[in-house]
């Protein structure tokens, strides 16, 4: 039976902790069990002057990335090129996805004077492309959305040329108040992942819904057609081939504009395990695939991830900021 026992604000929960309140029990692998990596899957040392000049940076004005606490493998490259993902409205996320290395828990109240950070923090680094993302906010009315508006207002303001990426929760049961929350401050590219196929979305994702992920992207496409609509999925984690395509075209029918697909890899051995590693010939072929689809962008690789070297991904949005 999973802990239910209340978790007091502020407090993380991660690994075996975090997932031993699952409904679905996840069997933590021993060692020898886990899949070895293949030679193509590899990231570079995290311990640069840059990254730790970079995040130096982020920790005087009390920001947060996804790059650090999703333990992204990328993370050494792209702060290597002054490139971040940076993760609002705390780092403590409602929901308990097993293949997400996040910290679940009880999260603070928004912190006000984040938006200005963010800013002043942009304005320092001179980023022409950043993308903005959070932990799931179940707690709060929009779901955060207001927050992410606020965000993209005071960056708007500091860094008029700066183009903005939002990578957004599913904001499920309070669409309709995100959507109109962000109405007034859009961004350059609205990206929200599929991350799966829907056969295994109650066992990668408890708490979202497929369709409704797809129909969040949509509506976005559908009233705001200037804005760029970006999605990703990770394979590796018990997919077909089949399925995948399935996915795509569902995105395509939805007019999602660019597509990431990237492995998944195993934060820990409490997580979801990795069922195998996608070799590189298939990962060319979603690519040619998504392109004969129609996708403005594909982005198809091993270390890829729904942010890693976005600003790639949209060029069209960089252009156009550049003009302003």
């Amino acid at each position: 039976m999973p802990n239910t026992q209340p978790v007091e604000a502020g407090i993380k929960l991660r690994g075996e902790q975090k997932l031993e309140r699952l409904r679905v029990r996840i069997e933590p692998q021993k060692s020898g069990d886990r899949l070895r990596k293949p030679p193509w899957i590899r990231a570079k040392f995290p311990g640069s002057p840059e990254v730790l000049r970079l995040k130096k940076i982020l920790r005087e004005n009390k920001l947060n990335t996804v790059c650090e606490e999703a333990s992204c493998p990328n993370i050494g490259e792209c702060f290597a090129h002054g490139t971040a993902t940076f993760m609002i409205l705390g780092d403590i996320c409602t929901r308990r996805c097993p293949f997400c290395d996040v910290a679940h828990g009880r999260p603070l109240l928004p912190d006000k004077n984040e938006p200005k950070n963010l800013a002043e923090t942009l304005r320092q680094m001179r980023l022409r492309y950043v993308v903005i993302t959070s932990v799931d906010r179940d707690d709060l009315t929009d779901g955060g959305a207001s927050h992410f508006a606020d965000c993209i207002r005071e960056v708007r303001d500091v860094c008029p040329n700066t183009a903005i990426e939002i990578l957004t929760p599913d904001f499920r049961a309070r669409m309709d108040k995100a959507l109109e929350s962000l109405a007034c401050h859009l961004p350059d590219v609205f990206s929200h992942n599929i991350e799966t196929v829907p056969r295994l979305y109650k066992k990668v994702r408890p708490g979202a819904d497929y369709r409704h992920s797809l129909e969040l992207l949509e509506l976005v496409s559908k009233r705001h057609p200037e804005v760029e609509t970006k999605s990703g999925l990770m394979v590796g984690i018990g997919e077909t081939k089949e399925e995948v395509e399935e996915v795509m075209w569902d995105m395509r029918d939805k007019s999602i504009d660019i597509l990431t697909i990237g492995q998944y890899l195993q934060p820990s051995r409490f997580h979801l395990p990795v069922t195998r590693y996608v070799p590189l010939e298939e990962f060319e072929e979603y690519k040619l695939t998504g392109q004969k689809m129609g996708f403005s962008h594909v982005a198809s690789g091993p270390m890829v991830r729904s942010s890693y070297r976005a600003d790639q991904h949209a060029p069209g949005a960089i252009e156009k900021r550049s003009q302003i």
